[in-house]
């Protein structure tokens, strides 16, 4: 006996004849149905969109100071990255 299908959500489009054909001879090339199609289609681009959106920018010069930063052997963590390093470091002990 298989599970019972729990989609009960639905996003309604309208679209040019043309663009309909196309997509549907895209699910027939992949053997999907239109609708397996358009969810796998629709799914995997809103994931890459909120993947970019969430991804941190840097100009080529923040990237540049940044890695300078990284590489700069005399730089010592200012008070608040030590007090926070001390906090990871207790909390890492309680939970082992």
């Amino acid at each position: 006996m298989t599970a019972p299908d729990k989609s009960n959500a639905r996003i309604n489009v309208r679209l040019p004849q043309d663009l309909k054909e196309t997509i549907e001879q895209a699910a027939s090339a992949l053997g999907q149905s239109v609708s397996e199609f358009t969810v796998s289609t629709i799914v995997r681009q809103a994931r890459e969109v909120l993947r970019e959106a969430q991804a941190t920018q840097l100009s080529n010069r923040d990237r540049d100071t940044f890695l300078a930063a990284l590489d700069d052997l005399d730089q010592r963590p200012n008070e608040s990255l030590q007090t926070a390093a001390r906090r990871y470091k207790q909390r890492m002990k309680k939970s082992a």
